[in-house]
């Protein structure tokens, strides 16, 4: 029983950063229904979870959107939810005619979630996009990136769920709250333009102060361009990383490196030396395997870590022994986040295919049994069974 047990959310199917704040709202015990295009069902569903394990936790609803049945049905539904969340493009819910008016009037009290990469108004905003866009549009691909190259595009985390779904969700839980002491709902107008510029906070305060040079990439603190701030090559092929920024967690670097007594790593804030201890450094990690550097440095102050691939991470005694990550329909997969120490977070079930649970959550929101019968009939619904 998580601590959103009671919350009940219509997420509109979608893709990226939607599903990935539905399924950080299910993990947390929220009720949350899919609502899926009844064209995406497919015929029976198959017995074994959807392969999308950002789908997890929810049961799924197929419903037309463009049949006035279809569109009353999710009306219907809006009338029993708490929030709901969608990520078309601005105006597409609107033309639908369930946007933010229409639901509102019909349960004045609902947070109307909306995700989008640039915003619902603005001079981009109905262009199409792509997390690589949003980072960069926010300041903040520029900055990503080694000395003398170009910035190098990080997996989508950024944008699409740090900026974009952990926002979305950051918003409709903030929403939820504020409606439950004014009694009066709101729209949340989620950007992963705006949510990744406010992930660069501190580089904002780091450049006010002249300590981040945005016209180095590769050459600040944080960047990679410190030798105790960085990703280094073992003997094997494999690699480790270091955040030795603090003068004591920097001596026990030096100490099991064996350069503590080396006067040219003394002056360590001295940025006009960090390259050239860059290349010490990197011929110095060369001359071990990664997993000899851990025996060294492993459980130490040094701020040291393997770098791990996925496999690896789920098999490292550390997150075993924390259940980091679990098995969900005979799929690993990360553990819900983060952790409550009296409403427990699970994962209720594993991923639905499209219209999985149409007749059930139909009826257990409401909708009379008849008129299930009629919408399933008609095709304003559909049930993959």
């Amino acid at each position: 029983m998580g601590p959103l047990t009671g919350v009940k959310v219509v997420e509109i199917a979608g893709i990226g950063p939607g599903p990935f704040c539905a399924m950080m709202l299910a993990d947390m015990g929220a009720d949350v229904i899919r609502v899926d295009r009844a064209g995406a069902v497919r015929g029976p569903a198959p017995d074994t979870p959807h392969f999308d394990v950002l789908q997890r936790g929810r049961r799924n609803v197929a419903l037309d959107l463009k049949n006035p049945d279809g569109v009353a049905t999710l009306l219907d539904l809006v009338e029993s939810a708490d929030a709901l969340i969608e990520g078309f493009r601005p105006g597409v819910m609107e033309r639908l005619g369930v946007g933010p008016d229409e639901c509102l009037a019909r349960n004045p009290k609902l947070v109307f979630g909306r995700m989008t990469g640039w915003g619902q108004d603005g001079p981009y905003a109905r262009a199409a996009g792509h997390d690589i866009n949003y980072i960069s549009l926010a300041g903040a691909l520029a900055h990503m990136g080694r000395r003398g190259e170009g910035p190098v595009p990080p997996l989508n985390m950024v944008g699409d769920f740090g900026g974009g779904g952990m926002f979305l969700a950051f918003g409709v839980v903030c929403g939820l709250v504020e409606a439950a002491s004014s009694g009066q709902g709101q729209v949340v107008d989620t950007a992963m333009v705006d949510g990744s510029a406010v992930l660069m906070t501190m580089f904002w305060a780091l450049r006010s102060i002249g300590m981040f040079d945005e016209n180095v990439r590769g050459g600040n603190l944080l960047d990679t361009g410190a030798h105790f701030y960085d990703v280094y090559e073992c003997s094997d092929g494999e690699y480790i990383s270091l955040g030795s920024i603090e003068p004591q967690f920097y001596a026990e670097l030096m100490h099991l490196t064996g350069l503590a007594d080396d006067a040219d790593f003394a002056a360590q804030m001295d940025s006009s030396r960090w390259p050239e201890l860059k290349e010490r450094t990197a011929d110095l990690f060369r001359t071990k395997t990664r997993d000899e550097w851990c025996e060294i440095m492993e459980h130490t102050d040094v701020c040291f870590a393997p770098v791990l691939r996925m496999s690896e991470a789920a098999a490292h005694p550390h997150n075993v022994e924390r259940n980091t990550f679990i098995d969900v329909g005979g799929v690993t997969q990360p553990a819900p986040a983060p952790r409550f120490s009296r409403t427990v977070p699970e994962v209720s079930q594993p991923p639905a295919h499209a219209g999985q649970h149409t007749r059930d959550v139909l009826l257990d929101w409401g909708i009379p049994a008849d008129r299930v019968d009629s919408l399933l009939e008609s095709g304003a619904a559909r049930a993959a069974e």
